[in-house]
């Protein structure tokens, strides 16, 4: 009886071993299964490219064109769509889950709806059309900036830095370009434009979204009677952030349906903005009758619209950015069908669907690791800061389309949140000074203590400032080093 139980024992002893072998084994396989549905999705996308363009020599140029853009696409999802869902999942506001379910879907609409119908085949005029001449020359000049700027997103996604995707297509385009027509062809304007647009995007936003951070703390968190004031404000903010939405979708993301300009998008923004306070203002009188008085309460006033924000800066992005990851495809595609160099061409339907769902499928598969650092790992974010951060965004690229200012979104969304942390720096500063002047109040934490107790992560701030100011320069040196290899081997 007592060898039976042994047995038994040891029966038990090697099951929980099999068992957590499986787990390991389930553990260290799962990043291989992303992995796989991308490259699996790759090939499927150099499929597509052989069904339309056919195995002639000029096709196999497109379908491996395909390829790259396809992995562009995958990286583009994986790292620029955690400016937009990111503020939402760091204030709770969404599971990561319900995030990238809505994200996939806004997504892909956005860039298959409202898509950029006409795309410069020179990225916005960095290089002029005529003086690369040759159309093969062209050919890899748009392969080896595709491959750059792909390349570059992916290493910057690994270490966990959110970069402009425009900017490394730029990038890849003006290395490119240069080996390939020289310096002179190149519009140094433009090139002075971006380099502006690394300390306009996110100081921009950062004043924008601090600005209504503060403004929510002096209208609403701040007051005796919390509820009583959300009862007032809240559904001002609701109608700014839906005029603001409004205008904003109107100047970037109907540009394939109708040509709006910017005194008709304030138009329709201002409309718009008037419709939804009234329909929030009872919404939210009924929503605040059963809430305490203190800050807890008021996140759930904010979460909704913040949900809608995240989707609404989702459509917009789908609708703007899928250009970085088939642009340079569907210029290449033009030039081997045409033969000649135009200035700008017109994306195929096909094109545009391996742009769309890449996106989702790189938001899916490798989109959580970003979500996460731009929603938690900067600075704290609740409902409300949040909400000032999506805010930024919209009005951002306003007041910068009103001024001409260039700017970048990704810039932008993350200038915003550290805006927001900084702030609440200065403002926990602010009262702890004002605290410490009253009498029998606590004395003040001493130098190193408050510096040890910053609310933004200083790691992170060197490491994205880093990123940004390289992405344009490395992905340059790559691309033009990538241009010289497919020119000279497969000339």
């Amino acid at each position: 009886m007592t060898d039976q139980k042994n047995q038994w024992k040891t029966l038990d002893k090697d099951l929980r071993r099999i068992g957590q072998l499986e787990y390991a084994t389930q553990y260290v396989g799962r990043p291989l299964v992303g992995f796989g549905v991308a490259l699996a999705f790759i090939v499927l996308a150099a499929a597509v490219a052989a069904i339309f363009m056919g195995w002639t020599e000029s096709g196999v140029i497109v379908i491996a064109a395909a390829a790259f853009g396809a992995y562009m696409a995958i990286n583009i999802g994986a790292n620029d769509v955690a400016n937009n869902m990111g503020p939402a999942v760091g204030a709770n506001a969404l599971t990561l889950g319900g995030a990238i379910v809505i994200a996939a879907i806004f997504e892909s609409a956005g860039a298959l709806l409202a898509g950029g119908d006409v795309v410069a085949t020179i990225s916005t005029g960095i290089i002029a059309p005529d003086a690369v001449g040759d159309t093969r020359l062209f050919v890899w000049a748009m392969m080896a900036a595709l491959i750059s700027s792909a390349l570059w997103i992916n290493l910057a996604t690994w270490i966990g830095a959110p970069v402009s995707t425009t900017h490394a297509v730029v990038g890849g385009v003006l290395g490119a370009g240069i080996v390939a027509a020289g310096f002179a062809a190149v519009n140094w304007p433009s090139i002075g434009a971006i380099a502006a647009s690394w300390v306009i995007s996110p100081v921009l936003g950062g004043v924008i979204a601090a600005g209504f951070l503060a403004f929510i703390k002096s209208r609403i968190i701040y007051r005796d009677d919390k509820i009583a004031a959300a009862r007032v404000w809240v559904p001002v903010l609701i109608g700014i952030m839906m005029g603001a939405f409004a205008t904003y979708l109107s100047i970037k993301g109907l540009s394939r349906v109708m040509s709006i300009g910017l005194m008709n998008a304030l138009l329709i923004g201002l409309v718009i903005g008037a419709a939804s306070y009234a329909v929030s203002s009872p919404i939210v009188r009924r929503q605040s009758r059963e809430l305490e008085n203190r800050n807890r309460s008021l996140k759930k006033l904010f979460a909704i619209p913040l949900v809608i924000s995240a989707a609404l800066l989702s459509f917009a992005h789908g609708a703007n950015d899928v250009a970085n990851a088939v642009g340079p495809l569907a210029a290449i595609v033009h030039a081997t069908q045409s033969g000649d160099i135009g200035a700008s061409v017109a994306i195929p339907t096909w094109v545009m669907v391996i742009g769309a769902f890449g996106i989702t499928f790189g938001l899916v598969l490798f989109g959580p690791k970003l979500i996460r650092m731009v929603g938690s790992q900067i600075t704290k974010l609740n409902p409300m800061r949040a909400y000032c951060v999506s805010l930024s965004a919209a009005i951002t690229v306003i007041v910068a389309s009103w001024l001409g200012l260039p700017v970048s979104s990704t810039h932008i969304a993350v200038g915003a949140v550290f805006g927001v942390g900084f702030f609440r720096e200065w403002d926990a500063e602010r009262r702890a000074r004002n605290n410490a002047a009253k009498p029998n109040s606590k004395p003040r934490l001493a130098p190193e203590e408050r510096q040890r107790r910053k609310l933004v992560r200083r790691s992170h701030f060197m490491t994205i400032i880093a990123a940004w100011i390289i992405t344009v320069p490395a992905t340059a040196g790559l691309s033009a080093l990538v241009f010289f290899g497919l020119s000279t081997f497969l000339a």
